[in-house]
């Protein structure tokens, strides 16, 4: 090997480790498992295993690390630079498996029947093209819905099954409109390769297809690197693992962390069995426990460790809590979900005014979106800021797709499904049914729409105002020539100008000012976006910067990724030091100091659907129920209801049998439809009879505008 910027003896990586870590930093090359407990440190171990390959004598960049959100990328790169303290181009390779693939498929499109300027489609143009396919088989929305078979597509894909088999992987007894699905997803797929697109999920199936079909691709890039290393390893599919096995057959050096207790995607195609079986699939792997929690109390670990040994497909470990003892975690009992709700909310209250927690430390977990209703009312009563996460992205609104498909128009003309959503945005005189009829005879002619445009406009085939409309979208084209000296930011400035972007907004919105504030604040973020990434750019070195075209793809690349991770705009920082509300799903990663968790009953938590669906389902549900307790530092509150209402009438409500597991008492559990909570429950706020509690939760309502986005 050939050092390169190798740290002294003095900077050994193991400094400041526990024993197991250290042993997991020092493990010798080759397929190593590491099962990193909640709060135990994983990224500080995965870093250090970096640290340790450059001290071995690697150089940083034949080091490929993996992780599944572009924000555990980004700070693993930062923790990263600090550590090695290496030049740019000396950095190891770190980024999501998603933006791997683009690399790769951006160097060996052509392989696989892809234009090099493809484009990677968001949800709203995959729901257009859903619909379209859909309006073709004639199948009507009551039998399957765009957004069905967008999601049985997306399954197909992470199992890594083709549009042609798609109809053998049909799931036993299941209806009709899976049949329909799968004459929909080839239908789906033909209508992506005729526009030169992929989606997200094609970034892999595409990538796994490449190697597949061609060995010495998959040689080349495995040998860009001598060592690969995964994060979050429980959350992978069957298409990622896939990938990851195709990179690292050659030289085995395989490294990957994670927790099997916190496996808690397989709605999203996560196959637990890839870290379970790691030691079968890679003989010799060595195996380390990473179990010293530096985050909760002994009293929240205790519960958690009780809960999740219930299940029984795991890796056995117990995590030990290296923190002060705290109070036990409290059950509070209410009456209905208004009860709830108002007992919840006052204990945060009095907590928040005692200010023994601060706002941004505190976090409200919900099973699901539905619950948060009643809770924000209470809130918005009291006065109590907060943010709901998870809520509306950022890349939903219709003015950040606009800016988007602008971007994708000025260097490629021919993205028609780019070129559609902004032929007449603002209008122009390019019709709905103009722009329509010209993509139908472009697909006949076998050219695209813009094409077909220019063609049709040069026949005298369409109106004055459609032919004024082509000439407009001529001059916005145009720009591209000379962007390179102008600079990508300001070429987009320089569009919107050119357009009268900002007065189309204040025309669609001319009774609300508010909102064309708001929705000018989201086209300006994406202009101070495209800057930030042009900035990037130019620290590179000259040979490797992009021109405008290669810089606007980066950008589009990124964000699009963004868009699926939900990472950029819609950010788990609150806007604020204010209190939190999320669901148990969007908390994973996270940790707060004071937790309350919401709905612990049979039929929330676990969810309804996992009650027939066998011991497997339980068991998520199970791993669900420990992300929510281990995300908790000093406190941690569960609540449940002994009735709710549902569909207008009050139904009673059973404790959930996760809260009679966590206290050690899980043979109490019974099917009786409400009951006592466990013994040693106590109510974490006093409470008042349901009735009264009514009456101070009607909050304002929630107010939205009918308009389009």
């Amino acid at each position: 090997m050939n050092p390169v910027n190798t740290p002294t003896a003095s900077q050994k990586p193991s400094t400041g480790l526990n024993p197991a870590q250290t042993e997991a930093v020092w493990a010798p090359v080759g397929p190593l498992l590491v099962l990193a407990g909640a709060g135990t440190g994983k990224t500080r171990v995965v870093i250090a295993r970096i640290a340790h390959l450059v001290w071995r004598g690697t150089r940083p960049p034949r080091i490929l690390a993996v992780t599944f959100t572009n924000k555990a990328a980004k700070e693993m790169l930062a923790r990263a630079g600090k550590l090695l303290k290496t030049k740019n181009d000396e950095q190891p390779e770190i980024s999501t498996i998603h933006s791997l693939c683009v690399r790769i498929l951006r160097r060996h499109a052509a392989r696989v029947g892809l234009p090099g300027r493809f484009a990677i489609i968001d949800r709203g143009e995959q729901e257009s093209a859903a619909r379209k396919v859909l309006k073709e088989l004639k199948v009507p929305e009551a039998t399957l819905r765009p957004g069905d078979l967008l999601d049985r597509i997306s399954r197909w894909k992470s199992a890594a099954v083709r549009p042609d088999a798609a109809f053998d992987a049909i799931p036993v007894d299941a209806g009709d409109s899976w049949e329909l699905a799968a004459a929909g997803y080839r239908r789906y797929q033909q209508t992506l390769r005729t526009a030169g697109a992929v989606d997200f999920d094609d970034l892999l199936l595409v990538v796994d297809d490449l190697f597949a079909e061609h060995e010495e691709v998959r040689q080349a890039e495995a040998a860009r690197f001598d060592h690969l290393l995964v994060d979050e390893y429980q959350d992978t599919s069957g298409i990622q693992e896939r990938i990851v096995a195709a990179l690292a057959r050659d030289h085995r050096s395989l490294c990957v962390v994670g927790d099997d207790d916190q496996s808690i995607y397989a709605w999203r195609g996560a196959e637990i069995s890839h870290i379970l079986e790691f030691p079968r699939r890679w003989p010799g792997a060595t195996v380390v426990r990473l179990e010293e929690n530096y985050r909760s109390t002994p009293e929240i670990i205790h519960a958690a460790n009780t809960l999740i040994a219930r299940n029984s497909r795991r890796h056995g470990k117990t995590l030990i809590s290296k923190a002060p003892s705290g109070p036990p975690p409290a059950i509070v009992q209410a009456q209905d979900e208004i009860d709830e709700s108002r007992r919840v909310v006052s204990d945060l209250e009095s907590r928040l005014k005692e200010g023994s927690v601060a706002p941004a430390e505190a976090v409200i977990l919900f099973r699901t979106g539905e619950q948060t209703r009643v809770f924000e009312q209470e809130l918005r009563r009291r006065g109590i800021p907060y943010e709901l996460i998870g809520s509306r992205s950022f890349f939903d609104r219709r003015e950040v797709k606009d800016v988007m498909a602008l971007l994708r128009v000025l260097v490629d003309p021919d993205d028609d499904l780019a070129l559609s959503r902004i032929a007449n945005v603002p209008p122009r005189g390019l019709s709905g049914t103009t722009v329509q009829a010209a993509r139908n005879a472009g697909t006949t002619a076998g050219h695209s729409l813009w094409k077909e445009l220019l063609a049709a406009r040069d026949a005298h085939r369409l109106s004055t105002a459609a032919t004024a409309g082509v000439m407009a979208l001529e001059r916005v084209i145009a720009l591209r020539d000379g962007a390179d000296a102008r600079g990508a930011g300001e070429t987009l400035r320089t569009l919107l100008e050119l357009i009268g972007y900002r007065g189309f907004l204040q025309k669609e919105y001319e009774d609300d000012p508010a909102e064309q504030e708001a929705r000018w604040d989201c086209v300006e973020q994406m202009v101070n976006a495209l800057a930030d990434h042009e900035k990037t750019g130019k620290n590179l070195p000259a040979a490797k910067r992009p021109d405008f075209a290669g810089m606007v793809r980066g950008f589009l690349d990124d964000l699009v990724l963004d868009v699926t991770e939900a990472e950029r705009f819609r950010s788990d920082k609150p806007k604020g030091n204010v209190l939190r509300l999320m669901t148990l799903h969007a908390a994973k990663g996270l940790e707060f100091d004071c937790v309350w968790m919401v709905g612990m009953e049979e039929g929330l938590l676990p969810h309804h659907r996992s009650l027939n669906d066998g011991l497997q389902a339980i068991d998520e549900e199970r791993r669900l129920c420990y992300v929510g307790v281990t995300r908790a530092k000093k406190r941690l509150a569960l609540s449940l209801c002994l009735t709710r209402m549902k569909w207008g009438k009050s139904k009673p409500c059973r404790p959930s049998r996760f809260l009679y597991e966590l206290t050690g008492q899980a043979e109490k559990f019974t099917d009786e439809p409400a009951g006592e909570p466990p013994t040693g429950a106590r109510p974490a706020a006093s409470g008042s009879a349901a009735q009264e509690a009514r009456k101070g939760a009607r909050g304002p309502a929630r107010r939205g505008r009918a308009k389009h986005t």
